[in-house]
């Protein structure tokens, strides 16, 4: 889900949605331990300020933000690099102890 909203977020937002303009995924796995996901975009980014610490948009009316909280809900680490068009995002493996 968290792969979805930042792909979304990358091409309607930032690419504008221009045919030609691309979006890349980095994906690195460390198996037992976590996943790092990279999604870049090719816009001009946005302003990180803008969006609460929970992803929400400063200004409630706002259509958006409502992805970047998904994201942070679902993965451990969220954050932007490259004025925004770069996202970053890391969820760990979760173990239970048995008793």
């Amino acid at each position: 889900m968290a792969l979805r909203e930042a792909l979304g977020n990358a091409v309607v937002h930032g690419n504008h949605e221009h045919p030609r303009a691309k979006v890349h995924i980095r994906c690195r796995c460390w198996p037992g331990k976590e996943i790092s996901i990279v999604v870049t975009d090719q816009g001009k980014g946005f302003d990180v300020g803008k969006t609460g610490d929970n992803g929400l948009a400063l200004d409630l009316i706002s259509e958006h933000g409502r992805g970047i909280r998904l994201m942070k809900a679902y993965m451990d680490d969220v954050h932007f690099e490259r004025g925004g068009s770069e996202v970053h995002m890391r969820k760990r493996l979760r173990t239970t102890s048995s008793s």
